[in-house]
């Protein structure tokens, strides 16, 4: 991803806390100045890692832990109500109904 250097100056830098936040869970990925950049392939391992009370952080955590091979612990996942209240039960909802684990 590219073209994105104004995540770096939110209200945190959200390029750098997401990429801290996948390799916590055992995904590479390299900073760029204006975004990030993953290797494909990876399955994610689990593991515990802090959203920055960033709704949007929470989000992508989860749906990556969706594919871990160990349980995920999101330090401020209450934080998404801000932007989707109903984001875990609509979530849930899809994983049931593809067949995938919660």
């Amino acid at each position: 991803m590219s073209g994105a250097e104004e995540l770096r100056v939110k209200e945190s830098d959200r390029i750098s806390s997401l990429a801290l936040g996948f390799r916590q869970l055992g995904v590479h990925m390299t900073e760029k100045p204006d975004g990030f950049e993953i290797e494909g392939g990876q399955k994610p391992r689990g593991g515990q890692v802090d959203a920055h009370l960033d709704h949007r952080l929470v989000m992508a955590f989860t749906v990556l832990a969706l594919n871990a091979t160990g349980p995920t612990m999101i330090t401020g996942a209450d934080a998404v109500a801000v932007s989707y209240p109903a984001f875990f039960t609509d979530l849930a909802r899809v994983v049931q109904r593809t067949g995938r684990r919660s």
